[in-house]
């Protein structure tokens, strides 16, 4: 199948899966702690790589070694504590939503620190979509005054991260296969995961006995299969073959599984919030959308 089908395949599979990624935390944050949330989520998606993986580390030379290291701590290792801390406060919806600044936040570090040409349609783009953005964020405020919402800011923060590991991936990893980056992501992440979660106390015979807690592992192991480790792997292979910006673009599509999710989990989502999210979905839309070279 011709990169131009295929990315397009990806782009919609990878929409649906992460879409639905928020919901899960949210329903693996009712037994267990953001810290336990995340450590576990590593955990398992390594289990998963390794099997299918750990030959094709063997292929990932040991000058790449950095690339994947610095790739897993940003693409993984602290965006997952991030979201799982970010939902005990605002609701997984929103944080989808915020979630689809990502595409602004990888062209602005493009242009910056990688090089990357711009359009002049794309930098209107950055400007309206973190407009819409903070809109999000101050209606949110006002309807769910319960709600902390400088955890917001937190979701914005495994932005940047996620913007980040996207560039890096295109500038630095094009040569090594998406299953490799993925797998050697996580083996580096196992050890200081598996010390948060003795640290949290996850192994306390009690607490394991609880049926929420229970439950939620069976969430978690679903997150970490197909919402971290299948995912992981679609999303290297994803930039790959198209280029940043289109990867990362990803997120214009997630809001959308994320509401619906949302709303049959009784989620408040209000007009406003609505036209907020458009206007978000219009940034993205004018970063993405061709135009004259500057």
């Amino acid at each position: 199948m011709q990169n131009s089908t295929l990315k397009w395949i990806y782009l919609v599979v990878l929409s649906i899966i992460w879409g639905s990624s928020f919901i899960l935390i949210k329903k693996g944050l009712v037994g267990l702690t953001p810290i336990q949330l995340g450590a576990l989520r590593i955990l398992f998606t390594a289990f998963f790589l390794l099997l299918i993986g750990w030959k094709s580390l063997r292929t990932i030379k040991k000058a790449e070694w950095k690339w994947i290291i610095i790739s897993g701590v940003l693409g993984t290792g602290l965006p997952v504590f991030l979201f799982a801390y970010a939902e005990t406060e605002i609701d997984s919806a929103i944080a989808a939503i915020l979630n689809s600044s990502v595409p602004l936040l990888t062209l602005l570090l493009g242009l910056t620190l990688f090089g990357a040409t711009f359009l002049k349609r794309q930098l209107l783009g950055v400007l309206v979509g973190l407009s819409g953005a903070t809109a999000l964020i101050l209606i949110g405020a006002s309807i769910n005054p319960s709600q902390n919402y400088w955890y917001a800011l937190l979701v914005i923060s495994a932005g940047v991260m996620y913007a980040f590991n996207v560039n890096i991936i295109k500038k630095y990893m094009q040569d090594i296969s998406a299953i490799a980056i993925a797998t050697g992501n996580f083996i580096f992440l196992i050890p200081p995961a598996l010390v948060l979660l003795v640290y949290s106390d996850f192994f306390n015979q009690e607490l394991l006995r609880s049926q929420e807690v229970q439950l939620s592992l069976g969430y978690i192991v679903i997150l970490a299969l197909f919402g971290t480790a299948m995912a992981k792997v679609m999303f290297n292979k994803l930039v790959q073959i198209s280029n940043p910006v289109f990867a990362s673009s990803v997120t214009y599509l997630m809001p959308i599984i994320s509401v619906m999710w949302g709303v049959l989990d009784d989620e408040k989502f209000t007009i406003w919030q609505f036209f907020a999210s458009l206007v978000i979905i219009v940034g993205v839309y004018l970063v993405n959308k061709k135009t004259k070279t500057t």
